[in-house]
């Protein structure tokens, strides 16, 4: 069972913008109308003001089990992982990892909220300790998989050394969260994670050990500027932008990398247009392999840019 959750708190929040528009509606001589009027701007109210929620991260518990699988999923859709046997494996190993949890959702609220819905969460899997577990297995396979299809030969071969290399680990880390979370939340749960690695490595615990990080970051591009047939190892970094904003100082320390499109899987979240005016975006997926002795340079860029 896991433990006790931990609580730290994260910051703030989601902030739904209002639409100054919806305030200057043109008022109607008959009352009637007025009333009708009085009533769909209530409702339009409740929709378009600003909300501030504040967040606090808890260690990993069984309890959020379908909010960790709602996340992987939107992270693989339809590729061939099995969600739910790594949802079990990041419960399990709860000495590491965090959820992002609403601060104090109060039992009469107003608002219909789940005291153990996640907004996001962190953790990390290590492939090399996890060889022979059938998820562990699925990523590794999943990732050459695309690199063969979207990378030239060299970078297959390396990507296949790395992966099968025992005397030099290989940590998937995970960093998940709903898109309207904002990524100042992601720097003291990565900085957490770090601590929780050192610590497992220091009293000889699973996963803490990580010679590279391996992630898979959600990414788009412009229709217009994506060539379906174009090798995405070669894709510029000016072209690519990312779901989770942090995740490009990741990239910027990564020995290999490439993008691969899931245009066709339904991702309603990064595919299609954001608005009637904005241009279509096409959904990646960015793979990224960086090594474990970066991993301190890219916290001090996150302190840099994410701090408040």
């Amino acid at each position: 069972m896991a433990s006790r959750p931990k609580r730290r708190a994260v910051g703030a929040g989601i902030q739904a913008p209002h639409d100054e528009e919806e305030d200057d509606e043109v008022e109607d001589e008959d009352e009637d109308d007025e009333d009708s009027d009085e009533e769909e701007d209530e409702d339009d109210e409740i929709v378009d003001e600003e909300v501030n929620i504040e967040f606090e991260a808890h260690s990993i518990s069984d309890n959020d089990y379908d909010g960790i699988k709602k996340l992987l999923q939107q992270l693989f859709l339809k590729a061939p992982v099995n969600t739910a046997e790594l949802t079990d494996l990041l419960i399990q190993q709860n000495h590491i990892g965090s959820v992002i949890k609403q601060t104090d959702v109060s039992e009469d609220s107003d608002d219909d909220v789940d005291e153990d819905e996640i907004f996001g969460f962190i953790s990390l899997l290590n492939l090399t300790e996890r060889k022979g577990t059938p998820c562990a297995e699925q990523i590794k396979e999943l990732i050459l998989r695309l690199c063969e299809k979207n990378c030239e030969k060299s970078l297959v071969e390396q990507l296949g050394k790395l992966l099968s290399d025992s005397a030099k680990p290989v940590g998937f880390l995970l960093s998940e969260r709903f898109i309207n979370v904002p990524p100042q939340v992601a720097l003291p749960m990565h900085q957490q994670l770090q601590k929780e690695l050192a610590e497992a490595h220091k009293t000889n615990k699973p996963c803490g050990r990580c010679c590279f990080y391996l992630l898979i970051s959600k990414t788009f591009v412009e229709a217009g500027k994506s060539n379906s047939k174009k090798k995405w190892s070669n894709q510029k970094k000016a072209e690519l932008m990312f779901a989770n904003a942090e995740e490009e100082f990741f990239y910027e320390k990564a020995i290999l990398k490439f993008s691969y499109s899931v245009q066709e899987e339904s991702d309603t979240c990064l595919g299609g247009r954001w608005s009637f005016d904005d241009a279509p975006m096409k959904p990646l997926r960015t793979v990224m392999l960086i090594p474990g002795d970066k991993m301190n340079e890219i916290m001090d860029k996150l302190k840099e840019h994410l701090s408040v």
